[in-house]
């Protein structure tokens, strides 16, 4: 035997050592890992278990992440290595059971993510979406697990299972089908490494209007603060001085900021300064601008798609949701646009005339509109916006949802000791839910109303742990998230009557969360079109007498708010829907355009002003959420070809509250509360939304009460 063979072996041998030595020690790190990161353990200590917010530590998530995923492949090793047939029990049962360590890594990652992303983060999360994407693939594509999820589905058509049961199976078939599990080895390849291109476009997305958010700060001197109010001026001074800006009074990038500041500011080159920023984030032709990543989106999303047959994403999307087709959707808002644009025009005329009442030689520009609104608001209708904050605090606003969650769903919320639970930040508020009858245990309610940074703009309602049963009862742990601007100490924060509004949509997703009463952790999935529908209906009830009587008081006298005043704003409720209606549908029809369009030389911001012209947009105002900045539709696909949705459900709001409207008790009327909650809020996914719909009405919602709501002439 020759010398080079001889010294070939001796490699292989001290290589194959140095691979069961490191193996080893690499399945010893991980041994060692598992028990000391935080972000992988079971939840434990009161509540029936709560994630330990105040020991996480950025250092343990990559690691984490990594050891959650290699846990979950093996959970779906052991389904698809099963000698038996496929049964519900030993593959749906199973998969409802997998990936729970994950899923407690992924509570913490989307507290960084949202609530405080920091540069270190941004980092992390840039390295590891491509990670989290391949291994998404990994599952979805997995030929023997959905071999076994297609026998136990196709024997359900033969021998249908329970309801709840039979839903689940058919919700996975699909969403593994609509996922590319029937294709070839090639075009799964060609599928899977879309997503992985995907996942990092859409972090890049999200953190360019994040650093869009924190770089653009509008920083005002004593003599530019004409028109705010005395507790908008402390809230700027307190956080120009938090930036080091002692003296100075600064208006954040942020919706919760720029709002307010474009409605009372008489500065009118500054509402333009602060307007710029706004609508300009990711939009600004530099390292940040999103205008490119939206092209490449939409190319990759409809070559995706066109690997399983269908023409266009929209087409693809919505087989699955209320609408089934983007033309229906479409059917929807072509049925309200013009009668919102008309509004609009109307509106434009109103503060136009005021304009040359008041002597300002002005035409009115996107700047201008919140700020002449109020105006005419006051002139028409004898209604000061200023006034009415002075009834909405927060905190009696917070006292006012769980009066309101007490009265329709029977939940009771107690504070939690400070201390007690843990939380991310000291914002953070947490309480104890129960059912008011029994005293049982339902969950715990955590709110982070205020603005800081690293948080995203907006608010949102979020779960760190959803019910079921399956596998033993689980209680649910929910978060709303909001972006007051924090005031300064010793004052009451106040909000808009949006704001407030807001508030309580948000806290209808909680409940929908609270109420679950399904067996299986898929039947918490919700269908985009339906889901807002519980929280819009909940806005409903901020104007209901016992809400204004109890908790819309005055900050300074404790005195409710005056019958002349309550009457104002109920006469004033259809005011100023040209705008909103208009800037929420221009966003939601870009939405649909964008995914009907053939993407292939797509100008981004070209398509965008070619679109709005030939819808005849108001160039008085712009989208809700333009393009580069949408992040609804371009930070993830949760909203893509689904912003409609809100106006989908709205439909179902105004239809349902007529509903409580017609009935003995109104808006607190027992026996419709009830199947509210039974029909519309307890089955979460469990029931096709339609049909569920109709359980609670008796029919289907039609779209003549949204146009009574809105002031719009009702379709004959």
């Amino acid at each position: 035997m020759g010398k080079h063979v001889i010294s070939a072996m001796f490699k292989s041998l001290v290589l194959f050592t140095l691979i069961i030595v490191t193996s080893c020690n690499q399945k010893k790190e991980k041994t060692d890992a598992m028990s000391t990161n935080i972000l992988l353990e079971e939840w434990t200590g009161p509540y029936n278990g709560v994630p330990s917010f105040d020991k996480m530590n950025i250092t343990d998530i990559k690691s984490a992440l990594e050891i959650g995923m290699e846990q979950n492949l093996k959970e779906i090793d052991a389904i698809t290595e099963n000698a038996e047939a496929p049964t519900f029990e030993n593959t749906i049962v199973e998969m409802e059971k997998s990936g729970k360590s994950l899923d407690r890594v992924f509570t913490y990652y989307g507290i960084w993510s949202s609530n405080i992303s920091s540069p270190e983060f941004r980092a992390i999360q840039g390295e590891m979406a491509p990670i989290l994407s391949e291994f998404s693939s990994k599952i979805s594509q997995n030929k023997k697990l959905f071999d076994r999820i297609k026998t136990v589905y196709d024997n359900s058509l033969v021998t249908p299972l329970e309801a709840d049961q039979q839903r689940v199976v058919d919700l996975i078939y699909k969403r593994f089908t609509m996922n590319g599990a029937q294709l070839d080895d090639a075009k799964k390849a060609r599928y899977a490494e879309i997503n992985k291109e995907l996942s990092t476009l859409y972090t890049n997305f999200s953190n360019n209007i994040l650093a869009d958010e924190e770089s653009y700060i509008t920083y005002l001197t004593k003599d530019q603060l004409s028109g705010l109010s005395e507790s908008m001026i402390k809230s700027a001074a307190k956080k120009a001085s938090d930036k080091g800006k002692d003296g100075m009074y600064a208006i954040t990038n942020t919706r919760s900021s720029m709002d307010p500041f474009l409605t009372y500011s008489n500065e009118r080159s500054l509402r333009e300064k602060v307007w710029k920023n706004y609508y300009s984030r990711g939009d600004n032709g530099d390292t940040l601008d999103n205008n490119e990543n939206v092209a490449i989106i939409l190319k990759l999303r409809k070559e995706r798609v066109g690997l399983l047959g269908y023409d266009n994403y929209a087409d693809w999307r919505l087989q699955d949701r209320m609408a089934k087709t983007p033309e229906n959707a479409m059917a929807l808002m072509d049925a309200v646009w013009p009668s919102a644009i008309a509004r609009v025009k109307e509106e434009v005329a109103d503060m136009q005339a005021v304009a040359g009442k008041n002597g300002d030689k002005i035409t009115i520009e996107p700047w201008d509109y919140r700020y002449y609104a109020e105006k005419v608001r006051k002139q028409k209708y004898d209604l000061d916006s200023d006034e009415v904050k002075q009834y909405l605090q927060l905190d009696k606003l917070t006292q006012a949802l769980f009066f309101v969650a007490g009265e329709l769903f029977n939940f009771n919320f107690t504070p939690v000791e400070e201390g007690t639970v843990p939380v991310f930040h000291e914002d953070v508020k947490v309480w104890d839910v129960t059912d008011k009858t029994s005293g049982k245990h339902i969950g715990l309610w955590y709110l982070d109303p205020y603005s800081r940074e690293g948080k995203r703009s907006g608010a949102w309602a979020t779960t760190y742990r959803s019910h079921d049963t399956f596998n033993g009862d689980k209680t649910v742990l929910a978060s709303n998230n909001s972006n007051f601007v924090k005031p300064a100490p010793g004052e009451p924060l106040l909000v808009s009557w949006d704001d407030a509004t807001t508030f309580l949509h948000e806290f209808g997703h909680a409940l929908h969360f609270f109420s679950s009463d399904v067996r299986y952790p898929t039947l918490n999935s919700g269908v985009r079109d339906y889901t807002e529908f519980q929280s819009q209906v909940l806005e409903r009830w901020l104007s209901t007498d016992k809400v204004i009587d109890q908790f819309l008081v005055h900050y300074k006298t404790g005195k409710p708010m005056p019958k002349e005043l309550i009457a104002k704003i109920k006469k004033a409720s259809t005011f100023n829907q040209g705008f909103s209606t208009t800037e929420y549908l221009a966003s939601a029809i870009m939405d649909m355009k964008f995914h009907m369009a053939d993407p292939t030389n797509i100008d981004v911001d070209a398509f965008e002003k070619e679109t709005l012209t030939a819808m005849n947009m108001p160039k008085e105002l712009v989208m809700r959420h333009r393009t580069p900045q949408f992040g609804h539709v371009f930070s993830g696909e949760g909203y893509a070809t689904a912003y409609y949705g809100y106006m989908w459900a709205d439909v179902l709001t105004a239809d349902a509250s007529e509903a409580f409207a017609e009935a003995p008790g109104g808006f607190y009327d027992k026996d419709v509360a009830a199947k509210m909650v039974k029909y519309l809020f307890a089955p979460r996914n469990s029931v096709d939304p339609a049909e569920a719909y109709r359980n609670f009405r008796g029919r289907d919602a039609k779209i003549d009460a949204l146009m009574r709501d809105r002031g719009f002439p009702v379709p004959k």
